[in-house]
């Protein structure tokens, strides 16, 4: 297993809840985040954390967050080394001349110039669904971001192969009111 650090974007844990991972038939995902928590490899940024609290139609993932993460599983971005590459993150941004401004409004909003400052501090690696789209006017997309400022990026999937994640299968019974 590879010595790696990953910084989780929301949009993995969202994704992972509403489709492929959801509590109630993979519960072995999320223990397996908490896990590679404890021993130092996955963390998140406090920036996603306030995403998830206030997200709309993810009360079992606001519960999990709020019951389950332990808060040092979220960064505070809050210091001068993080803050100062923010900033070139988003002088980047505000410079590029492809992007539309409502893009450059969205981008600055989010979490996720923090998340590649923060990798590119910590020496991370970016975990996203987004794809590369480095002609896309309308959105700034994250994959972009990182290659721009030499972050690594993963997909879950990825990430999940590099720990050796495995997530095995275990019958149990079905109530008849359940079907």
């Amino acid at each position: 297993m590879a010595d790696r650090h990953y910084i989780v974007d929301s949009d993995v844990l969202i994704t992972a809840k509403n489709l492929y991972y959801a509590f109630d038939i993979c519960p072995g995902f999320w223990k397996c985040l908490l896990y590679h928590h404890r021993k130092g490899r996955i963390f998140s940024v406090d920036r996603v954390r306030s995403e998830l609290l206030a997200g709309r139609k993810t009360e079992d993932l606001v519960q999990w967050v709020r019951s389950e993460v332990p808060r040092t599983f979220f960064l505070p971005v809050d210091n001068e080394e993080v803050g100062r590459v923010y900033t070139n993150v988003m002088l980047w941004i505000q410079r590029h001349p492809h992007y539309f401004d409502q893009a450059k409004a969205e981008f600055a909003t989010g979490a996720d110039g923090w998340l590649v400052a923060c990798a590119k501090v910590r020496n991370a690696t970016v975990v996203t669904n987004e794809q590369s789209s480095p002609v896309s006017r309308r959105h700034v997309k994250l994959p972009d971001v990182c290659d721009e400022f030499n972050v690594c990026r993963e997909t879950i999937f990825q990430m999940l192969r590099t720990l050796g994640a495995e997530f095995d299968w275990t019958e149990r019974k079905v109530s008849r009111t359940s079907r």
